[in-house]
C-alpha cells in the first residue's frame, strides 16, 4: 500500500508541473526566412529589398538588441535598435545586396535578442555580382521633385499638405521598397509599397505637417530603393502657430447708471498668441447691454489688439447682470466676458448759490452786480429754458439759453440791481427747466438812496474899498494847482461852491479885481473836506 501510494503521488506532481510548465514564460525569439539569396546582381547596382520577419512566440514581451551583417555587401535596413517586440508580435525588416565586385558573396545577418528572449539567430545570405555589359549598361537613379518643403506656420490642430514626386531619372527599372517620414508632426502619403518605376515614370506623393504644440519642427522623408543613391532624403520643416485672445478688462462693472441713460466702457481684445486670431462671433446676454464698434469677422495679428464698446442702459430701478462670449480660433475659445450694473431711478434737481440776494442800499442812479450760480446736484442732465428777473431795479445777464447741465455741472450768471427810487425794493430771479423743483426762485432785496447835496460856503475880506470884483480858484492838492471855480466874476464877498463830491478835500484861493480889471495875486489858501 505504501509504495502504491508513493507512485500515485509522483504521478500527481508530474501531472503539476506539467499543466504548469508546458508553455515557457520565453518560448523564445524565431526568424524566417532561414535563408536569402539573391542571385545574380549587377556590380555598384541594389538587389530589390527582401523582407525578414522575426516572430516573439511567448508570452511576454521581447526585445532585440541588433541586427547586422557580416559583409557589407548585404545592407540591413533596420529601425533604431533596440526594440521591442510584444507578446505573440511580429517585427520585419529588409536586407539589400549592393556587390561591389563581380565575385560570389556569402555572409549572414546575425539577429541579437536581449536577455532573457532567446539566443543569437543566424540567416544565411548570398548573392553574386556580375560585371555590366559595356553594350547595355544601366543606370538607377531615383529623383526629388525637391530636395526640401518648408510648411511654415501651420494652426496646431491643423494640417498642411505639399506635393512630392519621386522620378527614375536612370535607364534600369528602380524597385521601390520604403517611403517614411520621421520629425513630430510630419506624414507621407501615396506609397502602399513594392512599387517599381520604369525608366521616366514617376510617383505623385504627399506630404504633410499636422503640428500637435507650438514650436519649429524638423524632419525628414526617406525613400528606399535599388538605386544607386538610396536612401534617397528630403528634409521637412514647419513651424506650429497658434492664437490666443485675452480681453481686458476681464469683466465689466457700470455700477449705478440713471434710468434712461447710456454708460458706456471700451473693451480691448489682444492676440497674445503665434498666429493670427479670429473672432467669428459674439454673443450678448442680458437686459439693458448694447455692443458697438465690433465688427465680425474680426482678425487681429499676432500681437496685436481691437477695441470695441460695451454700453448699459438701464429702463428700470435695479441690479442686472449678463455676458458678452467671443467665439474665435482659439484654445480657450469661446471667451465670455462677464457684465453687471445697477440702474438707479431718476433724479432731476437744482440749487442756487447764494439760495438769497441782498443788494443793501444804493443810491438811486447807480448799480451794482453780484452773481448766481447754478448747480446739476440731481443724476442726470437737466435743461435750463429761461432766466428772469422781476421786481423794480433788477436785471439779470451772462447767460446764454437754453443750457443742458449734466449731473455735477453748474453755471453762473449775473444779477444787477440798478434802483431809479428811494425806499426798500423786492424781487426775485426765476430759474425755469424740467427739474422736478423747477421754477427755482431766488429772493433778491435792495434799497434805494436819495443822493446827498454838499456845498462849501466860502467868503473873505476885500484889501481895498475900490475893488470891481473876485474869482474865485479851486485845487485838490495843497498849493496847487488851481482851477476857477466861478464861472463870471463875483461882486460880493462870499461863494457857495455846489460841485463838490463827497469824500474829497478841497483847497481854495480868492483873487480880487480893481476898477480897471487888474487881478490881484492869490490870496492864503483854505481848505474843506467833504463827508
Amino acid at each position: 500500500m505504501a509504495k502504491t501510494l508513493l507512485v500515485s503521488l509522483f504521478v500527481g506532481i508530474l501531472s503539476i508541473g506539467s499543466i504548469l510548465f508546458s508553455e515557457p514564460a520565453f518560448a523564445g525569439v524565431g526568424a524566417t526566412p532561414a535563408a536569402l539569396s539573391f542571385g545574380s546582381v549587377t556590380v555598384s547596382t541594389n538587389s530589390a529589398a527582401a523582407t525578414i520577419t522575426i516572430t516573439n512566440s511567448s508570452r511576454q514581451d521581447a526585445s532585440i538588441q541588433q541586427v547586422a551583417s557580416s559583409l557589407p555587401e548585404f545592407v540591413v535596413i533596420a529601425p533604431a535598435m533596440p526594440v521591442f517586440i510584444p507578446a505573440r508580435g511580429s517585427l520585419s525588416f529588409q536586407v539589400v545586396f549592393k556587390p561591389d565586385a563581380a565575385a560570389a558573396f556569402n555572409g549572414s545577418v546575425v539577429i541579437t535578442p536581449g536577455h532573457k528572449s532567446g539566443g543569437p539567430i543566424s540567416i544565411g545570405v548570398s548573392g553574386a555580382g556580375v560585371s555590366p555589359n559595356p553594350s547595355q549598361t544601366q543606370t538607377f537613379l531615383l529623383s526629388t521633385s525637391t530636395s526640401s518643403l518648408s510648411f511654415g506656420n501651420t494652426l496646431v490642430g491643423s494640417s498642411a499638405s505639399k506635393p512630392l514626386t519621386l522620378t527614375n531619372a536612370g535607364t534600369g527599372n528602380v524597385s521601390i521598397s520604403q517611403v517614411a517620414a520621421a520629425g513630430a508632426g510630419f506624414a507621407v502619403t501615396g506609397f502602399s509599397g513594392g512599387v517599381t518605376l520604369a525608366p521616366g515614370q514617376s510617383l505623385p506623393l504627399s506630404a504633410s505637417f499636422s503640428p500637435a504644440a507650438t514650436g519649429a519642427v524638423a524632419g525628414s522623408i526617406s525613400v528606399i530603393s535599388n538605386a544607386t543613391n538610396s536612401p534617397a532624403t528630403v528634409s521637412l520643416s514647419g513651424t506650429g502657430v497658434q492664437p490666443q485672445i485675452s480681453v481686458i478688462p476681464s469683466s465689466v462693472s457700470f455700477g449705478n447708471v440713471t434710468t434712461g441713460v447710456t454708460n458706456s466702457q471700451t473693451l480691448t481684445i489682444r492676440n497674445p498668441g503665434t498666429a493670427t486670431l479670429n473672432v467669428t462671433q459674439a454673443s450678448l446676454a442680458g437686459t439693458g447691454f448694447t455692443t458697438s464698434g465690433l465688427a465680425l469677422p474680426l482678425a487681429v495679428a499676432l500681437g496685436g489688439s481691437s477695441a470695441f464698446n460695451i454700453g448699459f442702459s438701464p429702463a428700470a430701478a435695479g441690479t442686472f447682470s449678463g455676458s458678452i462670449t467671443l467665439i474665435s480660433n482659439t484654445p480657450n475659445s469661446p471667451l465670455v466676458v462677464p457684465l453687471g450694473g445697477t440702474g438707479v431711478s431718476t433724479i432731476l434737481q437744482l440749487s442756487a448759490s447764494p439760495a438769497s440776494l441782498a443788494f443793501g442800499s444804493l443810491t438811486t442812479g447807480t448799480s451794482t452786480t453780484h452773481s448766481i450760480t447754478v448747480s446739476n446736484i440731481g443724476n442726470s442732465s437737466i435743461s435750463i429754458s429761461q432766466v428772469s428777473a422781476s421786481g423794480a431795479g433788477f436785471s439779470t445777464s451772462g447767460i446764454a439759453l437754453p443750457l443742458s447741465l449734466a449731473a455735477g455741472q453748474s453755471t453762473s450768471f449775473s444779477v444787477a440791481f440798478s434802483p431809479a427810487s428811494a425806499g426798500n425794493l423786492l424781487g426775485s430771479v426765476t430759474v425755469v427747466s424740467n427739474a422736478t423743483n423747477s421754477p427755482l426762485v431766488i429772493a433778491l432785496s435792495g434799497s434805494g438812496a436819495t443822493p446827498v447835496s454838499h456845498t462849501v460856503s466860502l467868503s473873505w475880506t476885500p484889501s481895498s474899498s475900490t475893488y470891481s470884483g473876485f474869482n474865485v480858484y479851486r485845487g485838490t492838492t495843497s498849493g496847487g494847482p488851481y482851477t476857477r471855480a466861478d464861472t463870471s466874476m463875483i461882486s460880493t464877498t462870499s461863494f457857495v461852491d455846489t460841485s463838490v463830491a463827497a469824500g474829497q478835500t478841497y483847497f481854495y484861493v480868492v483873487t480880487e479885481l480893481d476898477s480897471i480889471g487888474m487881478e490881484s495875486s492869490y490870496s492864503s489858501q483854505v481848505s474843506a473836506i467833504i463827508p
